[in-house]
């Protein structure tokens, strides 16, 4: 039945660039509508690399993991080969040694170094357009913003030449390439560049979307940040840091408050000729579900809850076991990527992603970044502090970045020393809050949460200024009644269900 499969399968992807290259996507925003401006448009997409790359073996591991031919246990770890990693492999932050504080010393560093943003997402999750990286997250500055400010900062006070890396989707890309217009008299290079793109594999006869005659943006998908590597090779990037001494490249969530240039980092993985760096930081409750690395075999691995059997989910799941996780903070040396690349040696593991798109049940068959550390010479893992990881998922998040709990200065967002709990509030909001233009809409002002331990808003709550909660806190609307927070209001470890509670 597999061999049928991909029989069929292979027929079907003999005639994709074919159907790709005669319907290119025909969102509102593409130029590309009839004629010559087909032609314009398909020479744009060749000249920005965004190659249509099909990987069959990708599509075979897939199908044997998925059930095609395979219960897909060998993709599970032998857990008893699972050891916890030494603190030579997973290396505490404090133990690294701090540069010294010579400003020519700390440019011979960072002119080895280039940032790279991951710039595929967009921000529909939370009620916005375009790249999730434009939304604006403090005193009117957007993620990209402030990378950019954080970049430029550093620059200019080093004398130093510390390139940003965009790596866009075919979602994000022409928008972005308008965005990035207004740095250009910043102090910083910018270059963008695109991911490859897959087709959606229709579930239930595992044949590409598009061959089947959905050829729109729809029928395809980026396939995860594991492609950042052959993405960074093919698009002429990683040649070009390399023809500028570049040596190592810092990779972020471009959504990742916490994910700034750090020195001691950096020197650590140049002075011990590290090939590939993963910051990793102590799990909580809410983390459970994040990868985690362990040594197995006598090399340093990313392991993912999916990985994991069945009898041994819970104990993944344990904080006192499997104490830390993934960050998605990596740093990677060029020479090593290019060796791999070239090498075709990078065989991460298969993310099938099932969804359901304008009603048909479609795969997407993904990688991640982190998947890779194993291929790596002398690997690590550092364990870094929790304030290296402040990603803003949902305006839960912004909430707290927006409020008194941070600072933001020169583009770097501080947590605030008052607050003596070294873990943030927890704050959950109801689906009224979701979208960015209804959460602001809600708060004349954000609160003061120094003090807040948690906070669970439901229902139609609105907030004045000058609002102060502090300990545990939860507010519901009743059915149907409009529940507005008064100014200067100061909640205590309150419930509060109407005006009469407060």
């Amino acid at each position: 039945m597999a061999d049928e499969k991909l029989a069929k399968l292979r027929e079907a992807v003999a005639g994709l660039s074919q159907i790709r290259m005669r319907s290119p996507a025909s969102s509102a925003s593409s130029p590309a509508t009839s004629g010559n401006k087909n032609d314009q448009f398909i020479s744009e997409l060749l000249e920005q690399e965004m190659a249509i790359r099909f990987d069959i073996d990708l599509i075979t591991s897939a199908l044997m993991a998925c059930g095609g031919g395979n219960s897909g246990d060998e993709e599970h770890i032998e857990w008893s080969k699972i050891h916890t990693p030494t603190d030579e492999v997973v290396v505490p932050y404090d133990t690294l040694e701090t540069p010294p504080e010579d400003i020519e010393a700390t440019k011979k560093l960072l002119d080895k170094l280039a940032v790279l943003k991951l710039n595929g997402g967009l921000g529909t999750t939370m009620g916005c357009t375009g790249p999730k990286s434009v939304i604006e997250v403090r005193n009117g500055f957007t993620f990209l913003d402030l990378i950019v400010i954080q970049i430029e900062s550093l620059n200019k006070k080093y004398g130093s030449n510390v390139p940003l890396l965009l790596m866009n989707s075919f979602n994000t890309h022409e928008d972005t390439l308008k965005i990035v217009e207004k740095y250009a008299n910043s102090n910083i290079d910018i270059h963008t560049f695109n991911q490859s793109q897959y087709p959606r594999v229709v579930a239930d006869e595992f044949l590409p979307w598009p061959s089947k005659g959905k050829t729109c943006k729809d029928g395809w998908y980026p396939p995860g940040h594991g492609d950042i590597f052959p993405a960074l090779k093919n698009s002429g990037k990683l040649d070009l840091l390399l023809s500028q001494g570049k040596e190592y490249v810092f990779i972020a969530n471009s959504d990742n408050l916490g994910a700034i240039v750090d020195m001691k980092i950096l020197n650590h993985l140049i002075h011990k000729q590290n090939e590939y760096c993963m910051e990793v930081t102590p799990k909580t409750l809410a983390d459970v579900k994040g990868g985690t690395l362990i040594s197995y075999e006598g090399r340093v691995q990313l392991l993912e809850i999916a990985q994991v059997p069945d009898a041994h989910v819970n104990e993944f799941k344990s904080i006192e076991k499997f104490k830390i996780f993934n960050t998605n903070n990596l740093w990677v040396n060029l020479k090593a990527i290019k060796r791999l690349v070239e090498a075709d040696a990078l065989k991460m593991e298969i993310i099938p992603n099932p969804k359901e798109v304008d009603g048909v049940k479609v795969l997407q068959l993904e990688t991640a970044a982190g998947a890779a550390i194993r291929f790596f010479d002398h690997a690590i893992g550092i364990n870094v502090p929790r304030s290296r990881f402040l990603p803003v998922k949902a305006t839960s998040d912004l909430q707290l970045v927006q409020s008194d709990l941070y600072t933001l200065v020169d583009g770097f967002v501080t947590r605030n020393s008052a607050r003596t709990n070294p873990s943030n509030p927890s704050i959950e909001l109801g689906p009224e809050f979701k979208k960015v233009a209804n959460f602001l809409g809600r708060f004349k002002s954000i609160p003061s949460i120094v003090e807040l331990d948690s906070l669970k808003v439901s229902g139609d709550v609105w907030f004045g200024s000058g609002i102060v909660l502090k300990g545990k806190v939860a507010i519901a609307a009743k059915p149907g009644v409009k529940l507005e927070i008064p100014d200067g209001a100061v909640i205590e470890n309150k419930d509060i269900n109407g005006p009469e509670d407060l």
